[in-house]
């Protein structure tokens, strides 16, 4: 802990990079395990969403029990200091790898969210945008049945509840033109946005250091946040419980807490 926190006090222009472990703490369950091997049901990919009606019946399904457990999570005390670590000016911006839009609840303003966020929702034929909030009320009304089952939660307000039939399920579609609606979240086989991609890598180069926390990094987005910061000779550090796709470029790596970790780094700076 203290070479760690060494590290995070030499420097005061971090950029920190967040993923699921760091809303674990909000009751927001991560996908992988500590040796980052997938844990959960395989959520609908992107490709099939778009293609298939079926894909989209069981996406909603999922998504409607699940989206009452998002609406009550509650930012955590590692979202708590990660503001206040923006406040002081050690972090210079927040890249997160969640949808939840817990960062931004807890008061963080420079902030990118790389997968997007799931309280939104876009036409993807006439672009219309409007609350996931005013879907859940439609959905609610046109399949009763399903309001009142009860699922687990998953990381992108998703229910695991794929062993009922979802066949009658009735899936909304833009009030505008008819087109299909979908979460403003980077789907599974879809790719994060080139130009948002490039105002993260931006950030990167203006940044001292990286900052990984809560996320073991598998999914190629957030590696190569590691490889930029390598090819930069910047410091990276790594927050996380079990091993990462990282561990070997990393400059140091704890586990356990990241809102210890955080809290810690706090501490040393006098806060």
């Amino acid at each position: 802990m203290q070479a760690v926190i060494s590290l995070l006090t030499a420097h005061k222009n971090w950029l920190v990079l967040t993923g699921a472990g760091v809303s674990a703490e909000s009751g927001v369950p991560t996908y992988r395990n500590s040796e980052g091997v997938w844990q959960r049901q395989q959520p609908v990919t992107h490709q099939d969403f778009m293609a298939q009606h079926s894909a989209r019946q069981r996406f909603w399904s999922r998504n409607m029990v699940g989206w009452r457990f998002m609406i009550d999570a509650q930012p955590n005390s590692a979202h708590h200091a990660l503001v206040r670590l923006e406040q002081l000016g050690l972090v210079s911006c927040l890249v997160t790898q969640n949808v939840d839009g817990l960062h931004q609840r807890a008061g963080s303003r420079a902030v990118i969210d790389l997968h997007g966020r799931v309280d939104t929702v876009s036409c993807m034929a006439c672009g219309l945008k409007q609350p996931r909030a005013a879907i859940q009320t439609w959905l609610e009304a046109q399949n009763p049945e399903y309001s009142l089952l009860a699922g687990a939660i998953a990381p992108d307000a998703d229910a695991d509840i794929d062993h009922l039939d979802y066949s009658s399920m009735q899936v909304p579609d833009c009030p505008s033109c008819g087109g299909i609606l979908k979460p403003d979240a980077v789907f599974y086989g879809d790719s994060v946005p080139k130009e948002r991609a490039q105002q993260a890598e931006q950030q990167l180069q203006q940044a001292d250091g990286l900052v990984v926390a809560g996320s073991s990094l598998m999914t190629y987005s957030g590696y190569r946040f590691c490889l930029w910061a390598q090819q930069q000779g910047k410091p990276i550090l790594l927050l996380n419980e079990g091993k990462t796709r990282a561990d070997a470029i990393a400059t140091i790596k704890i586990g356990g807490s990241c809102a210890e970790v955080l809290q810690r780094w706090l501490y040393a700076v006098g806060d």
